[in-house]
């Protein structure tokens, strides 16, 4: 599956998932990455709504937030971002059909 193909199948997922983590405005901290690390252990695919007066925007935010958890960006919508574990996304794109 090339990555193209890999991220459309996560945001077929994503479709149904509600958002789990919220951003206020005071940005990323370190209880939001334990937060979201947490969740992504648990879950693989989350979303996270940022507050469209927080700290930067959603694509920073998603910037800030997937090196220090180990995720990857799936997709930025809006003030939504659409994060899974580094090892879905891996498995994903190295599925053979």
């Amino acid at each position: 599956m090339t990555e193209k193909e890999a991220r459309k199948e996560l945001m077929r997922r994503a479709k149904e998932l509600s958002p789990t983590v919220h951003v206020g405005k005071d940005g990323v901290d370190d209880g939001v990455l334990k937060e979201i690390e947490a969740q992504l252990k648990k879950a693989r695919l989350i979303k996270i709504k940022t507050l469209s007066s927080s700290e930067g925007g959603a694509k920073e935010t998603a910037e800030a937030v997937a090196g220090p958890v180990g995720g990857v960006v799936v997709d930025v919508r809006g003030g939504v971002v659409v994060m899974t574990d580094r090892r879905t996304w891996d498995s994903l794109c190295q599925k053979k059909f």
